[in-house]
C-alpha cells in the first residue's frame, strides 16, 4: 500500500538578531574608566584616610591603582569596604576648609628642589595640597608653624639622595606618614590632633644616604582661622 506522502513544511527563516543596546552590550563593570571615575575614586580614599579609615600605606597602594586601572570594574573593589562607596546616593559634600578659604585650592603640586644648594619654605603662606620636596647634595625646608591650610588634607612627598628634608607642623594638627630610609633616616613623629576638623599632613617618601624628617615645633599652633574668618565675612 502507498504510504501517503506528507507535504513538506517551508522551512522557517531564521530569526533576526536582537536588538542590543549599547548599555546591554558592555557589561557596566568592563567600561573603560575615564579620568572622572579615577578622580571620584581618588576623593573617597583621600577622605577616607583623613577620616583614619586607611593608614598612609593602604592610601598610596590604593591610589596607585586608581590610576593604572583600565575599567570600573577594576575600581569598585578600591572603595568597596568604605562608607562612601556603600550606596549610589548623591556624592558626599566637599568638607569645608580649616583655616583659610572658603575657597579649596586647586593646581598643580607645589615643588621645592635642591641640587648642590637649599630650599627653604616659611612663614604666612598658603599650603596647597600636594607638595614634592626633592633633595640631592642639598638641603630643603618646609615650615608648616604659620602657613594657611585652604584643605583639610596635605601631601608632601620628600626625597633625599645625600641630602636632608626637614617638615615643621604646629603641634595642634595631624602628622602621619610613610617611608624609607636606604641607608638613611626617614622619621616621622605620628601625632594626632584632638580636634577632628584639624589640618591633616601626610609625609611620604624615602631618603637614600640621607635624612628626612617631621616632627612637631614645640609652641607653635594652628591659629582659629576659622573664627576669624567667619567675623571677617560678617557671619
Amino acid at each position: 500500500m502507498d504510504l501517503e506522502k506528507q507535504p513538506q513544511q517551508p522551512a522557517r527563516p531564521p530569526a533576526p538578531p536582537a536588538q542590543v543596546s549599547p548599555a546591554e552590550a558592555v557589561p557596566g563593570d568592563s567600561l573603560r574608566a575615564s579620568d572622572a571615575d579615577r578622580d571620584r575614586i581618588a576623593d573617597i580614599l583621600r577622605e577616607a584616610m583623613a577620616e583614619g579609615r586607611l593608614t598612609a600605606e593602604e592610601h598610596a597602594e590604593r591610589v596607585d591603582l586608581v590610576y593604572r586601572a583600565k575599567t570600573v570594574g577594576e575600581l569598585q573593589p578600591l572603595v568597596r569596604d568604605l562608607p562612601a562607596a556603600s550606596s549610589g546616593a548623591a556624592p558626599r559634600p566637599e568638607p569645608q576648609p580649616y583655616a583659610y578659604g572658603p575657597e579649596s585650592p586647586d593646581g598643580p603640586a607645589d615643588n621645592l628642589i635642591a641640587v648642590f644648594s637649599s630650599a627653604t619654605r616659611k612663614g604666612r603662606w598658603r599650603v596647597g595640597p600636594r607638595t614634592n620636596a626633592f633633595s640631592l647634595f642639598g638641603s630643603v625646608e618646609i615650615d608648616l608653624t604659620e602657613a594657611l591650610f585652604g584643605q583639610r588634607l596635605t601631601v608632601i612627598n620628600a626625597t633625599s639622595i645625600f641630602g636632608s628634608v626637614e617638615i615643621r607642623v604646629p603641634e595642634n594638627v595631624t602628622l602621619r606618614g610613610s617611608g624609607t630610609g636606604v641607608l638613611g633616616s626617614f622619621d616621622v613623629r605620628t601625632l594626632e590632633s584632638m580636634d577632628p576638623e584639624a589640618p591633616v599632613v601626610v609625609v611620604n617618601g624615602y631618603a637614600v644616604l640621607g635624612s628626612v624628617e617631621a616632627k612637631p615645633k614645640r609652641g607653635k599652633f594652628v591659629a582659629d582661622l576659622q573664627r576669624r574668618l567667619r567675623k571677617h565675612l560678617g557671619h
